[in-house]
């Protein structure tokens, strides 16, 4: 194959006008004959210092198998309490991501396994689960390389199950909807284009929009686990701080007085979980003190 490129590289440095008479005693030699004398005139002409050889890294011989120990939930069967299953993979055939182990033993080990996935790239927020005691997305998360450590991986802490790794996020998403997650304006733009705002103002919202709505910090919250039907937790009061700051909405008095309780917000007793779990690196109890200021002042 080296030869057969080298081949090619010189053939598309060649004149593009020829005499007839070379063309047509080229045209009798040889194909294998053409390909060897390519091959010497290319380590001929080309300079040592330019010529560079790249291989392939040996497979390794020696398996580097681990254990993963995975928490199972059939509802299907309610009267069989939960139970970890331990699954042994080699990771030389596994990919880096806590998700690739997953995929890999569901497709090729036990096809009974359920978890949630979708976009592995971190953006959909579907492989949330506990791993290794830490809130996180599967999809992000690399596999230690340890083998001797065996890894632990539950459904999002303090949830109900709906099977396996599947955590029941319904009260989660109405929670959502209860902050009217959306832009509320009385006025709309002259011009009747799209609502604007500075360059500063925009600037406000970074570290806000990001949220991906993964449950990760809410679950990892210990308030939230006490008081989560009415505590709204670091994720929703993180999406709801991104509308009160949005210098575009006019409803900021109304959202405010939504929160005007003693559980909505002030559950929060800065224990920040939340902002050492977000697998995006944001800081939902910063957010959580911006709205205590705005409701002070």
């Amino acid at each position: 194959m080296a030869a057969l490129r080298t081949t090619r590289l010189l053939a598309s440095s060649r004149p593009l006008f020829t005499s007839s008479v070379f063309a047509r005693s080229y045209a009798t030699v040889d194909p294998l004959s053409k390909v060897s004398e390519a091959t010497s005139a290319s380590s001929k002409f080309v300079p040592e210092s330019q010529t560079s050889t790249v291989k392939e890294p040996a497979p390794s011989a020696t398996p580097r198998t681990k254990t993963f120990h995975v928490y199972r939930w059939d509802p299907d069967t309610p009267s069989e309490k939960p139970r970890m299953q331990s699954y042994t993979l080699d990771l030389n055939k596994t990919g880096p991501m806590m998700l690739d182990a997953l995929i890999r033993i569901k497709n090729e080990v036990d096809p009974t396994l359920t978890f949630r996935r979708s976009c592995r790239e971190g953006i959909c927020g579907s492989c949330a689960m506990n791993i290794d005691g830490v809130n996180t997305l599967a999809c992000l998360c690399r596999i230690p390389t340890d083998t001797t450590k065996e890894s632990r991986i539950y459904p999002l802490p303090h949830t109900y199950v709906v099977k396996d790794l599947v955590p029941d996020l319904t009260h989660f998403y109405k929670q959502y909807k209860s902050i009217k997650p959306y832009l509320q304006t009385d006025s709309k733009p002259e011009d009747g284009l799209e609502n604007r705002q500075s360059i500063e103002d925009r600037r406000k919202l970074d570290g806000l929009y990001e949220c991906i709505l993964c449950a990760c910090c809410s679950t990892s919250c210990p308030s939230y686990w006490w008081n989560s039907e009415e505590y709204l937790g670091p994720a929703i009061l993180l999406q709801s701080y991104r509308w009160l700051a949005d210098s575009r909405d006019s409803k900021t008095e109304e959202r405010k007085a939504a929160l005007n309780n003693s559980m909505s917000v002030y559950r929060c007793h800065t224990i920040l979980n939340c902002s050492r779990t977000c697998p995006k690196g944001l800081n939902p109890g910063k957010a959580i003190a911006e709205i205590k200021k705005m409701m002070a002042f």
